[in-house]
């Protein structure tokens, strides 16, 4: 492929041929060559295809076919009544209805204990609801759900008064067995995440084992999944090596704060997946999993590519503590613009200017990288980088304005390789992967409102995997409108 008239800085036009998976050629003017496909740039960037450093692909693509029951779109208990019944009447009798981002707000000062299986009935009766919360921690469960799932009495369900009350709390893997549903399609998900130009992920799914890295290197050969991608997971990943199209990844730590892993136990986890050359990365979103999983760090060593996963609360003590490790970031600045308002009422005033810091960490050279934790924030990476570069809440308030960074700053969390995050951003340079978006404006417009940018133009590996002119992609909303929301700090 030739692309012709390109901006590969502001004011710098080029022209570049990709020979297969490489860039082959820049030149401010270059010959067409018998067969070669030309695509005109018109003068708008080309990048190289942005990364996203922390999804979850499978429940993300679960996501795209349930329905969303909190807000923005569900704000009360009668919108939550009307979208869930006009969801069950387009189902086939006893087919299960998923919903999703579920906040307690929506009962208004009720509260999550409101909701019960009886409560649930009351909505959908005649087939099995499950509904997530925002969280992904919890979920909730009617009456003909927990007759399809067949609990015994040892199950993780919630009792009152000897009996089950839906309600779920961590403990998607019973779930899982119960359910043994086929996984869902990452087709829909990964064209539109190419629509996006993105072209790589890491996908931190905790749970992750050999059989998941199998499947994800499946569905790259099979054309199911068009990105790159890196697969975190748990200490079975520890003897496993690369796959074609998969990276094995860092070995992921869930932390919960109210259920910490024995200490000693955490280090010799943190050291075994050392020895296997495989880096740690911790799930931290309170400040007593940040400072859990630093101690255990610390006492366990540390390796190159060792990760705190959210760091959403980072006062500066403990920022300090991650500067000397050597550890890297990878957040979620759009979690501020999607729960903003809510972190501004529910968060201790004193950790306010601590959450979901950017500049701070920059500031104390600790390498960060951006991610969206689709589908527990919005999917779209534009989004995240004008929510990096304004930290609006959804009213509009300003929450934490010291930690905005520059849009260009924004730009490059996306831009690190899936290997390095926080690294040296990836440049368009001949040698490199053909992983590239061109945009449908030059640089310097498309920095000044990142969410007003569309990509033009997708490739992985030199394959075309998204051109808008071509494009049969679904369009799902952008943005917080049309994704589930984040698990915030609590």
């Amino acid at each position: 492929m030739l692309i012709r008239n390109v901006e590969l800085a502001p004011g710098e036009r080029i022209d570049v041929r990709i020979d297969g998976a490489r860039i082959a050629e820049l030149a401010p003017q270059l010959a067409w060559h018998a067969q070669e496909r030309v695509f005109e740039g018109g003068g708008a960037a080309l990048l190289p295809g942005l990364h996203d450093h922390h999804i979850h692909l499978r429940a993300l693509a679960a996501a795209f076919a349930s329905v969303h029951c909190g807000p923005p779109q569900v704000t009360d208990a009668a919108a939550l009544a009307a979208v869930l019944r006009a969801a069950s009447i387009r189902l086939a009798p006893g087919q299960w209805l998923r919903g999703i981002g579920f906040c307690e707000s929506v009962l208004g000062a009720a509260g999550i204990d409101a909701i019960d299986r009886d409560w649930l009935d009351e909505l959908v009766a005649d087939r099995p609801l499950r509904i997530q919360h925002r969280s992904g921690r919890l979920w909730l469960l009617n009456s003909a759900a927990l007759d399809a799932l067949a609990p015994t009495a040892d199950a993780p369900l919630e009792r009152r008064n000897g009996r089950w009350t839906g309600r779920l709390y961590d403990a998607d893997d019973w779930l899982r067995m119960r359910l043994r549903g086929a996984p869902p399609s990452l087709h829909a998900v990964s064209r539109w995440l190419a629509r996006r130009g993105v072209t790589g992920v890491t996908d931190t799914t905790h749970h992750n084992g050999p059989e998941a890295l199998h499947a994800f290197a499946a569905a790259r050969a099979s054309g199911e999944l068009l990105q790159q991608v890196r697969v975190m997971g748990d200490a079975r990943l520890d003897a496993q090596t690369d796959r074609p199209g998969a990276q094995r990844g860092e070995h992921k730590f869930h932390l919960h704060a109210h259920a910490l892993p024995e200490f000693d136990a955490l280090v010799a986890a943190i050291r075994a997946s050392h020895d296997a050359g495989r880096a740690a990365a911790f799930h931290c979103v309170t400040r007593t999993e940040l400072a859990f999983a630093l101690a255990a760090l610390r006492e366990a060593g540390v390796l190159p590519g060792d990760r705190i996963e959210h760091a959403s609360v980072a006062p500066p003590e403990l920022v300090e503590v991650i500067a000397a490790l050597g550890l890297t970031v990878v957040t979620q600045p759009h979690f501020i613009a999607e729960r903003g308002d809510d972190y501004r009422r529910d968060v201790d005033a004193a950790d306010q200017p601590w959450l979901y810091r950017l500049r701070g960490f920059l500031a104390t050279g600790v390498g960060l990288a951006g991610s969206t934790d689709a589908p527990f924030g919005s999917a779209d990476p534009w989004a995240a980088m004008q929510a990096a570069i304004d930290r609006r809440t959804p009213s509009g308030a300003v929450l934490g304005a010291a930690e905005a960074l520059t849009p260009a700053q924004a730009l490059d969390l996306f831009l690190a390789p899936l290997e390095a995050p926080g690294g040296a951003p990836r440049r368009v340079a001949v040698g490199e992967p053909a992983d590239l978006c061109l945009l449908d404006r030059p640089l310097a417009a498309a920095l000044r409102a990142p969410t007003q940018v569309e990509v033009r133009l997708t490739l992985v590996a030199g394959q075309v995997v998204y051109t808008r002119e071509d494009a049969d992609v679904p369009d799902y909303p952008r943005g917080s409108s049309g994704m589930p929301e984040s698990q915030g700090c609590a």
